[in-house]
């Protein structure tokens, strides 16, 4: 037990049995928290393997497509090809609250939902490998704003599940025990007090009944 001035006082023993039933109803709300994160977390680790593995398989597709392009077309052009995009992107973030943790949400939007205003180019002077890259990429695109969003979540919550974790212990093994020794400590302090008074009251009584006994 941590080194501490005790008040033996009826009202110092309310107090810390009042922090101890708060202390008690605490940790069972911080257990609680804990195990709904620690469900979250595993739903957002299985979210995040799914999605790391579409994403690798898109830009795998995307490279060998690139990589054919690059086979039939010389850097320069494909560098004219690419230099000017016609589409643009818009990326808002959201914030969504789970258990107290805040984690984003990842929205975009283009300048055009014409599907064709992906290729920043005309197709005379390009290769369809070119064509196959570039609509991989944009077909991955969402996916990596989905994994990043999956990956920073998941980082989010290992985050306040060790704060949580932390919490928990501190209550479990350092704050109830230590707020339970205390109100055993003055509880027998005041029954030692009350056995004392009546050792007193009753000699005083047997010296007052006495004295009346020698008056008589």
């Amino acid at each position: 037990m941590a080194s501490k001035t005790i008040i033996p006082t009826r009202m110092e023993l309310t107090r810390l049995k009042g922090r101890l039933k708060t202390a008690v109803r605490g940790h069972k709300l911080l257990k609680d928290k804990r195990d709904e994160l620690m469900r979250q977390f595993m739903e957002s680790v299985k979210r995040n393997r799914a999605l790391r593995k579409k994403v690798e398989e898109g830009l795998t597709e995307a490279n060998k497509a690139f990589a054919a392009a690059s086979a039939v077309m010389s850097p320069e052009m494909l560098r004219q090809a690419l230099i000017y995009p016609k589409q643009s992107v818009e990326l808002d973030m959201k914030l969504k609250n789970i258990m107290s943790v805040n984690v984003p949400i990842y929205e975009f939007k283009t300048k055009s939902s014409d599907e064709a205003e992906i290729y920043p180019y005309g197709f005379a002077q390009t290769s369809g490998e070119l064509d196959d890259a570039i609509s991989a990429l944009s077909k991955v695109f969402k996916d990596m704003l989905d994994l990043a969003q999956a990956e920073k979540t998941t980082q989010l919550l290992a985050e306040e599940i060790e704060k949580t974790r932390r919490r928990v212990n501190a209550l479990e093994y350092v704050m109830i025990p230590e707020t339970q020794a205390y109100i055993k400590t003055i509880s027998m302090k005041l029954e030692e007090n009350d056995r004392s008074t009546k050792v007193r009251l009753m000699k005083v009584k047997d010296m007052v009944l006495a004295d009346a006994h020698d008056f008589k």
